[in-house]
Formats: structure tokens, C-alpha cells, sequence
């Protein structure tokens, strides 16, 4: 099962190969939009700022094939700021539109707090979803984070954690994952989470 990567230069990209890798998928790093479309499905990884991130993605001319395939209801994961890159708009250094998949917006931490928020949190479900099968509530995962997801639909949030503020640690919406934290470095939780997406690329194939 072909997994496409998304390269827009915003980093972490050994890490997450290496992840999906580990979790019995087979990703291909790439920004070419027929081999993105192809695929059996689709992962935006990715750290740094948000605005930087949307402007990498419309340089390599991603938005579109990210909402094609998306829209195709295909597996598509997003990770830490591939998470955040789908919502509607982020607030760092003014106000940036987003791929607006997912409705809310991307704020930063309240003051007072230390930033970036690093290290492991425990998950709060929201219900059960298929994304943390097998895996208990409480479970430890590994963020790295300034900003977070607000205003979100609730029925999308599929797991909360609290640095502060309580915050959505994972959303999900039909065919679209997102995660806050880094699966890829959260290690036997982490996998188990790959492994969970990938269950839902061989059922979607």
C-alpha cells in the first residue's frame, strides 16, 4: 500500500517514513500530484510555523491535490503541523488561511505558559475511535507545540489532553486524522496508532 508523504519543506519527514515504515506501510515522500492522487493514501506531516507551511504548500502547488484527495475519502493523516494546516485559519504572526478540511482555528498557548508545550501527555477519549484501538485511555504520547486547535467541531475531536488549557489532541472527520502530537516519537502507542491507520487503508482499498 502506497502512502504519499507530502514534502513541502517543513521537516520531520525521516521520522515519519521511518514510523509508517515500522507499522507495516510502505511511504513515498513526494510533492508530484499524480503520484499523490494514485496513492492508497496520504500523510502531512510536518513542524514550524503555519503560515511558512501554507505558502510551502501553494509554491509546490499542494492545496489542490491535498483537497482532491482528501475529498476522494481516501485515508489522509496530518501531523502536528500538518494537523493544524487543516483548519480554516492560524494565528501565528497575524491571521493565515488554512486548507479549511476541518472547521476551527490555530491559536497560541495562553501566557504565562512555557512554550513550545514538550513532552509526553496522556489522551482523553471521546468516545472510542478506530485511530486508538488497542490502546488505554491515559496512554502517553509526545507533543511539541506552540499553538493548538480551537473552536473545533466537538463531534471531530476524537482525544483531549490539557497543557494549561484543555486542547484537542486528535481529530477525526470520516476519512481524516489528525494528530497534535508526533505518533512517529511516541513510541509503542505511536506505532499502534500507524498501525490503526493503516487497518483503515486496507479497509478503504
Amino acid at each position: 500500500m502506497k502512502i504519499a508523504v507530502l514534502d513541502y519543506d517543513a521537516g520531520n519527514l525521516a521520522s515519519v517514513v521511518h514510523g509508517l515504515r515500522h507499522a507495516g506501510l510502505d511511504p513515498v515522500v513526494t510533492r508530484d500530484r499524480q503520484e499523490i492522487i494514485a496513492a492508497q493514501a496520504v500523510v502531512l506531516p510536518g513542524v514550524g510555523a503555519f503560515a511558512r507551511g501554507m505558502d510551502n504548500l501553494r509554491r509546490y502547488r499542494l492545496t489542490a491535490a491535498i483537497e482532491e484527495a482528501a475529498g476522494s475519502g481516501k485515508p489522509f493523516l496530518g501531523i502536528c503541523l500538518g494537523m493544524q494546516l487543516l483548519f480554516e485559519e492560524g494565528h501565528e504572526h497575524g491571521r493565515h488561511a488554512g486548507l479549511g478540511l476541518l472547521t476551527g482555528k490555530v491559536v497560541r498557548f495562553p501566557e504565562g505558559l512555557k512554550i513550545p508545550h514538550m513532552g509526553w501527555n496522556t489522551l482523553e477519549f471521546n468516545g472510542r475511535h478506530p485511530a486508538f484501538a488497542g490502546i488505554e485511555e491515559g496512554s502517553h504520547v509526545y507533543f511539541v507545540h506552540s499553538y493548538y486547535a480551537s473552536g473545533c467541531d466537538p463531534a471531530c475531536v476524537s482525544a483531549r489532553t490539557k497543557y494549561g488549557v484543555e486542547f484537542p489532541a486528535a481529530v477525526c472527520f470520516n476519512n481524516i486524522w489528525g494528530m497534535q502530537f508526533h505518533p512517529e516519537k511516541s513510541s509503542r502507542v505511536g506505532l499502534r496508532i500507524l498501525s490503526n491507520f493503516g487497518e483503515l487503508v486496507r479497509k478503504w482499498k
